[in-house]
Protein backbone atom coordinates (compact mmCIF):
# COMPACT_ATOMS: atom_id res chain seq x y z
CA UNK A 1 0.00 0.00 0.00
CA UNK A 2 0.66 3.90 -0.62
CA UNK A 3 1.08 5.49 3.10
CA UNK A 4 -1.10 8.81 2.16
CA UNK A 5 0.00 12.15 2.32
CA UNK A 6 -1.49 14.83 4.46
CA UNK A 7 -4.02 17.16 3.46
CA UNK A 8 -2.92 20.34 4.74
CA UNK A 9 -6.10 22.08 4.55
CA UNK A 10 -8.32 19.29 6.69
CA UNK A 11 -7.61 18.26 10.15
CA UNK A 12 -8.03 14.90 10.79
CA UNK A 13 -7.77 13.17 14.06
CA UNK A 14 -6.30 9.60 13.60
CA UNK A 15 -8.40 7.25 15.20
CA UNK A 16 -5.56 5.73 17.48
CA UNK A 17 -5.73 9.13 19.08
CA UNK A 18 -8.82 8.90 19.09
CA UNK A 19 -9.43 5.73 21.14
CA UNK A 20 -6.41 6.92 23.16
CA UNK A 21 -8.38 9.97 24.48
CA UNK A 22 -10.99 7.47 25.49
CA UNK A 23 -13.29 8.29 22.19
CA UNK A 24 -14.69 5.71 19.57
CA UNK A 25 -13.59 6.60 16.76
CA UNK A 26 -15.62 5.00 13.11
CA UNK A 27 -13.66 2.03 13.11
CA UNK A 28 -11.74 0.16 15.74
CA UNK A 29 -7.44 1.30 15.24
CA UNK A 30 -5.26 -1.70 15.20
CA UNK A 31 -1.99 -1.78 15.48
CA UNK A 32 0.68 -4.83 16.67
CA UNK A 33 3.93 -4.83 19.10
CA UNK A 34 6.85 -6.30 16.97
CA UNK A 35 5.22 -5.47 13.90
CA UNK A 36 8.39 -4.14 12.72
CA UNK A 37 10.71 -7.80 12.82
CA UNK A 38 11.37 -10.52 12.14
CA UNK A 39 7.49 -12.05 10.83
CA UNK A 40 8.95 -9.11 7.74
CA UNK A 41 10.89 -10.56 4.73
CA UNK A 42 11.33 -6.99 3.85
CA UNK A 43 12.99 -6.37 7.64
CA UNK A 44 14.49 -9.27 7.20
CA UNK A 45 16.23 -8.22 3.62
CA UNK A 46 17.16 -4.61 5.23
CA UNK A 47 18.93 -6.06 8.00
CA UNK A 48 21.04 -8.39 5.93
CA UNK A 49 24.61 -8.07 7.53
CA UNK A 50 23.81 -5.39 10.28
CA UNK A 51 23.26 -6.07 13.94
CA UNK A 52 20.39 -5.09 16.44
CA UNK A 53 21.90 -1.88 18.04
CA UNK A 54 23.59 -0.67 14.71
CA UNK A 55 19.92 -1.17 13.16
CA UNK A 56 18.55 1.34 15.79
CA UNK A 57 21.08 3.66 15.15
CA UNK A 58 21.44 3.90 11.42
CA UNK A 59 18.25 6.42 10.72
CA UNK A 60 17.53 5.44 7.59
CA UNK A 61 17.10 2.35 8.36
CA UNK A 62 15.39 2.34 11.49
CA UNK A 63 13.17 4.90 9.48
CA UNK A 64 12.67 2.11 6.30
CA UNK A 65 11.89 -0.79 9.25
CA UNK A 66 9.58 1.59 11.38
CA UNK A 67 7.50 2.31 7.96
CA UNK A 68 7.42 -1.65 6.47
CA UNK A 69 4.62 -2.97 8.54
CA UNK A 70 2.39 0.74 8.06
CA UNK A 71 2.45 -0.02 4.54
CA UNK A 72 2.01 -3.42 3.99
CA UNK A 73 -0.55 -4.09 6.69
CA UNK A 74 -2.21 -0.83 6.79
CA UNK A 75 -2.15 -0.67 10.59
CA UNK A 76 -3.52 2.83 11.99
CA UNK A 77 -0.01 3.14 13.98
CA UNK A 78 4.09 2.83 13.72
CA UNK A 79 6.08 2.06 16.50
CA UNK A 80 9.32 3.45 16.65
CA UNK A 81 11.93 0.97 15.53
CA UNK A 82 14.35 0.79 18.38
CA UNK A 83 15.11 -1.68 21.48
CA UNK A 84 15.00 -1.62 25.21
CA UNK A 85 18.86 -0.51 26.02
CA UNK A 86 19.59 1.68 23.19
CA UNK A 87 19.87 4.57 26.01
CA UNK A 88 22.25 2.36 27.83
CA UNK A 89 24.35 1.84 24.78
CA UNK A 90 23.85 6.04 23.92
CA UNK A 91 24.82 6.54 27.40
CA UNK A 92 28.25 4.34 27.34
CA UNK A 93 27.38 1.60 28.83
CA UNK A 94 28.63 -1.58 27.74
CA UNK A 95 26.11 -3.66 26.41
CA UNK A 96 25.04 -6.30 22.85
CA UNK A 97 22.52 -7.89 21.85
CA UNK A 98 23.58 -11.50 21.90
CA UNK A 99 22.15 -13.77 19.05
CA UNK A 100 19.65 -16.46 20.48
CA UNK A 101 20.25 -14.54 24.22
CA UNK A 102 19.36 -11.02 24.14
CA UNK A 103 20.69 -8.29 25.29
CA UNK A 104 23.87 -9.15 27.48
CA UNK A 105 25.70 -6.14 29.72
CA UNK A 106 29.21 -6.17 29.95
CA UNK A 107 29.55 -5.52 33.54
CA UNK A 108 26.59 -5.83 35.61
CA UNK A 109 25.22 -3.97 38.51
CA UNK A 110 25.42 -5.73 41.65
CA UNK A 111 26.91 -3.25 44.43
CA UNK A 112 26.60 0.28 45.82
CA UNK A 113 30.10 0.83 43.98
CA UNK A 114 28.76 -0.52 40.46
CA UNK A 115 25.92 1.80 40.68
CA UNK A 116 28.10 4.71 41.65
CA UNK A 117 30.01 4.10 38.11
CA UNK A 118 27.25 3.40 36.57
CA UNK A 119 25.55 6.85 37.71
CA UNK A 120 28.68 8.57 36.10
CA UNK A 121 27.17 8.05 32.92
CA UNK A 122 25.10 10.86 31.41
CA UNK A 123 21.84 10.71 28.67
CA UNK A 124 24.52 10.57 25.32
CA UNK A 125 23.58 11.87 21.41
CA UNK A 126 20.18 11.31 20.36
CA UNK A 127 20.65 12.75 17.31
CA UNK A 128 20.72 9.87 15.50
CA UNK A 129 17.12 8.88 16.86
CA UNK A 130 15.90 12.52 16.65
CA UNK A 131 16.69 12.31 12.29
CA UNK A 132 15.48 8.81 12.78
CA UNK A 133 11.85 10.13 13.63
CA UNK A 134 11.70 12.94 11.30
CA UNK A 135 12.47 10.88 8.59
CA UNK A 136 9.99 8.44 10.05
CA UNK A 137 6.93 11.18 10.58
CA UNK A 138 7.93 12.16 6.73
CA UNK A 139 6.90 9.39 5.83
CA UNK A 140 4.33 8.41 7.63
CA UNK A 141 1.31 10.97 6.38
CA UNK A 142 -1.49 11.14 8.78
CA UNK A 143 -0.34 7.65 9.99
CA UNK A 144 0.45 8.65 14.17
CA UNK A 145 4.26 7.19 15.62
CA UNK A 146 4.41 6.18 18.54
CA UNK A 147 7.58 6.64 20.68
CA UNK A 148 9.04 3.94 22.37
CA UNK A 149 10.93 3.63 25.65
CA UNK A 150 11.53 0.89 28.21
CA UNK A 151 10.74 2.08 31.78
CA UNK A 152 13.11 2.19 35.07
CA UNK A 153 12.50 -1.20 36.02
CA UNK A 154 12.90 -3.39 32.86
CA UNK A 155 15.92 -1.38 32.31
CA UNK A 156 17.93 -1.75 35.99
CA UNK A 157 16.63 -5.63 35.53
CA UNK A 158 18.76 -6.44 32.55
CA UNK A 159 21.86 -4.17 34.11
CA UNK A 160 22.06 -5.73 37.74
CA UNK A 161 20.97 -9.10 36.04
CA UNK A 162 23.22 -8.80 32.75
CA UNK A 163 20.95 -10.49 30.41
CA UNK A 164 17.50 -11.52 30.29
CA UNK A 165 16.06 -13.91 33.64
CA UNK A 166 13.17 -15.68 34.42
CA UNK A 167 12.61 -14.54 38.18
CA UNK A 168 15.00 -11.07 38.34
CA UNK A 169 16.59 -12.61 41.66
CA UNK A 170 19.05 -10.23 41.70
CA UNK A 171 17.25 -7.52 40.63
CA UNK A 172 14.55 -7.98 42.97
CA UNK A 173 17.52 -8.56 45.70
CA UNK A 174 18.95 -4.84 45.55
CA UNK A 175 15.58 -3.79 45.82
CA UNK A 176 15.62 -5.04 49.50
CA UNK A 177 18.94 -5.32 50.16
CA UNK A 178 20.22 -1.88 49.62
CA UNK A 179 17.65 0.32 48.96
CA UNK A 180 19.47 3.64 48.62
CA UNK A 181 21.82 2.15 46.07
CA UNK A 182 18.32 1.01 44.49
CA UNK A 183 16.51 3.93 44.08
CA UNK A 184 19.71 6.04 42.82
CA UNK A 185 20.06 2.95 40.00
CA UNK A 186 16.31 3.85 39.07
CA UNK A 187 16.66 7.22 39.31
CA UNK A 188 19.06 7.23 36.81
CA UNK A 189 17.62 4.64 34.77
CA UNK A 190 14.36 6.84 34.94
CA UNK A 191 15.85 9.98 33.23
CA UNK A 192 17.40 8.08 31.12
CA UNK A 193 14.26 6.68 30.05
CA UNK A 194 12.42 10.35 30.39
CA UNK A 195 15.36 12.15 27.86
CA UNK A 196 15.23 8.82 25.43
CA UNK A 197 11.30 9.30 25.02
CA UNK A 198 11.65 13.38 24.86
CA UNK A 199 13.81 13.30 22.34
CA UNK A 200 11.23 11.39 20.34
CA UNK A 201 8.22 13.30 20.69
CA UNK A 202 9.95 16.51 20.02
CA UNK A 203 10.88 15.27 16.65
CA UNK A 204 7.15 14.45 16.10
CA UNK A 205 6.27 11.51 17.53
CA UNK A 206 2.46 11.77 18.41
CA UNK A 207 1.99 9.28 21.13
CA UNK A 208 4.39 6.93 23.85
CA UNK A 209 4.43 4.02 25.07
CA UNK A 210 6.75 2.98 28.09
CA UNK A 211 7.56 -0.80 28.09
CA UNK A 212 7.82 -2.46 31.77
CA UNK A 213 8.62 -5.96 29.82
CA UNK A 214 9.80 -7.46 33.14
CA UNK A 215 7.42 -5.79 35.89
CA UNK A 216 5.67 -8.92 36.30
CA UNK A 217 8.08 -10.46 38.07
CA UNK A 218 7.43 -8.11 41.12
CA UNK A 219 4.62 -8.21 43.67
CA UNK A 220 1.87 -5.12 43.61
CA UNK A 221 4.19 -3.92 47.00
CA UNK A 222 6.84 -4.12 45.21
CA UNK A 223 5.85 -2.26 42.01
CA UNK A 224 4.19 0.29 43.81
CA UNK A 225 7.32 0.93 46.28
CA UNK A 226 10.12 -0.28 44.12
CA UNK A 227 9.25 0.94 40.47
CA UNK A 228 6.36 2.87 39.93
CA UNK A 229 7.76 6.09 41.68
CA UNK A 230 10.44 5.83 38.69
CA UNK A 231 8.43 5.50 36.10
CA UNK A 232 6.45 8.57 37.19
CA UNK A 233 9.91 10.71 37.25
CA UNK A 234 10.77 9.07 33.87
CA UNK A 235 6.88 10.70 32.35
CA UNK A 236 7.82 13.90 34.40
CA UNK A 237 10.13 14.35 30.64
CA UNK A 238 7.21 14.82 28.98
CA UNK A 239 5.30 17.71 30.46
CA UNK A 240 4.30 20.18 29.10
CA UNK A 241 3.55 17.84 25.88
CA UNK A 242 0.33 16.65 25.15
CA UNK A 243 1.04 13.17 23.87
CA UNK A 244 -0.94 10.56 25.08
CA UNK A 245 1.30 7.78 26.74
CA UNK A 246 0.42 4.07 26.94
CA UNK A 247 2.14 1.79 29.84
CA UNK A 248 2.19 -2.03 28.85
CA UNK A 249 3.83 -5.15 30.34
CA UNK A 250 3.46 -8.81 30.65
CA UNK A 251 2.15 -10.89 33.47
CA UNK A 252 1.05 -7.40 34.73
CA UNK A 253 -3.05 -8.34 35.78
CA UNK A 254 -2.27 -7.38 39.65
CA UNK A 255 -0.40 -4.38 39.16
CA UNK A 256 -2.80 -2.23 36.19
CA UNK A 257 -4.18 0.32 38.36
CA UNK A 258 -0.43 1.17 39.37
CA UNK A 259 0.85 1.33 36.06
CA UNK A 260 -1.77 3.73 35.19
CA UNK A 261 -0.90 6.09 38.23
CA UNK A 262 2.11 6.31 37.26
CA UNK A 263 0.79 9.53 35.00
CA UNK A 264 -0.32 7.24 31.63
CA UNK A 265 -3.15 7.66 29.60
CA UNK A 266 -3.90 4.42 28.45
CA UNK A 267 -3.20 0.65 29.62
CA UNK A 268 -1.84 -1.71 27.58
CA UNK A 269 -3.42 -5.40 28.29
CA UNK A 270 -1.24 -8.87 27.85
CA UNK A 271 -3.21 -11.77 26.56
CA UNK A 272 -3.96 -13.46 29.99
CA UNK A 273 -6.41 -11.66 31.43
CA UNK A 274 -10.15 -10.91 29.44
CA UNK A 275 -10.30 -6.70 28.31
CA UNK A 276 -13.62 -6.46 30.34
CA UNK A 277 -12.10 -8.28 33.53
CA UNK A 278 -8.81 -5.70 32.81
CA UNK A 279 -11.61 -2.42 32.55
CA UNK A 280 -13.16 -3.66 35.35
CA UNK A 281 -9.88 -4.13 37.85
CA UNK A 282 -9.28 -0.12 36.52
CA UNK A 283 -12.87 1.33 37.72
CA UNK A 284 -14.10 1.65 33.80
CA UNK A 285 -12.54 5.06 33.39
CA UNK A 286 -9.41 3.98 31.27
CA UNK A 287 -8.79 3.33 27.68
CA UNK A 288 -7.05 0.07 26.66
CA UNK A 289 -4.79 -1.48 24.47
CA UNK A 290 -4.59 -5.16 23.40
CA UNK A 291 -5.05 -8.32 23.57
CA UNK A 292 -5.05 -10.91 21.04
CA UNK A 293 -3.21 -13.83 22.05
CA UNK A 294 0.17 -13.98 19.91
CA UNK A 295 -0.46 -18.02 19.87
CA UNK A 296 -3.86 -17.59 17.81
CA UNK A 297 -1.99 -16.20 15.01
CA UNK A 298 -0.76 -19.58 14.27
CA UNK A 299 -4.37 -20.92 14.64
CA UNK A 300 -6.76 -21.87 11.70
CA UNK A 301 -8.55 -18.71 10.77
CA UNK A 302 -12.06 -19.72 11.88
CA UNK A 303 -10.60 -19.66 15.77
CA UNK A 304 -8.50 -16.74 15.12
CA UNK A 305 -11.36 -14.59 13.58
CA UNK A 306 -13.63 -15.55 16.58
CA UNK A 307 -11.21 -14.83 18.89
CA UNK A 308 -10.22 -11.11 17.59
CA UNK A 309 -13.85 -10.69 17.57
CA UNK A 310 -13.92 -11.35 21.29
CA UNK A 311 -11.33 -9.22 22.13
CA UNK A 312 -12.99 -6.31 20.43
CA UNK A 313 -16.58 -7.26 21.68
CA UNK A 314 -15.15 -7.52 25.54
CA UNK A 315 -12.60 -4.07 24.54
CA UNK A 316 -16.11 -2.21 24.11
CA UNK A 317 -16.05 -2.29 27.96
CA UNK A 318 -13.21 0.48 27.72
CA UNK A 319 -13.98 4.16 27.16
CA UNK A 320 -11.68 3.32 24.49
CA UNK A 321 -9.94 0.64 23.06
CA UNK A 322 -7.38 -0.01 20.65
CA UNK A 323 -6.46 -3.22 19.50
CA UNK A 324 -3.12 -5.11 19.65
CA UNK A 325 -1.50 -8.16 20.79
CA UNK A 326 -1.08 -9.39 24.18
CA UNK A 327 2.69 -9.26 23.65
CA UNK A 328 5.15 -9.28 20.97
CA UNK A 329 4.46 -10.35 16.84
CA UNK A 330 5.99 -14.07 17.35
CA UNK A 331 9.19 -14.14 14.38
CA UNK A 332 7.29 -16.84 12.60
CA UNK A 333 4.13 -15.58 12.03
CA UNK A 334 2.49 -15.11 8.56
CA UNK A 335 2.47 -11.62 7.44
CA UNK A 336 -0.77 -12.23 5.79
CA UNK A 337 -2.41 -13.39 8.57
CA UNK A 338 -1.54 -9.72 10.23
CA UNK A 339 -2.94 -8.09 7.26
CA UNK A 340 -6.26 -10.26 7.45
CA UNK A 341 -6.73 -9.18 10.79
CA UNK A 342 -6.13 -5.62 10.21
CA UNK A 343 -8.85 -5.90 8.09
CA UNK A 344 -11.08 -7.74 10.10
CA UNK A 345 -10.84 -5.69 13.03
CA UNK A 346 -11.68 -2.51 10.80
CA UNK A 347 -14.62 -4.17 9.27
CA UNK A 348 -16.18 -4.62 13.03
Amino acid sequence: MTIPSPDPDVTVVPPLLEAYAGRRPARPPVWFMRQAGRSLPEYRAARAGVGMLESCLRPELAAEITLQPVRRHGVDAAIFFSDIVVPLRLAGVGVEIVSGVGPVVEAPVRTRDDVDRLVGHRPGDHSAITEAVRLTVAGLGDVPLIGFAGAPFTLAAYLVEGRPSRDHLAARTMMHADPAAWARLMEWAADLTGAFLRAQVDAGARAAQLFDSWAGALSLADYVAGAAPFSARALTALDGTDVPVVHFGTGTGELLAAMRDVGVDVVGVDYRIPLDEASRRLGGRTPLQGNIDPALLAAPWEVLAAHVRDVVTRGRTAPGHVVNLGHGVPPGTDPAVLTRVVELVHSL
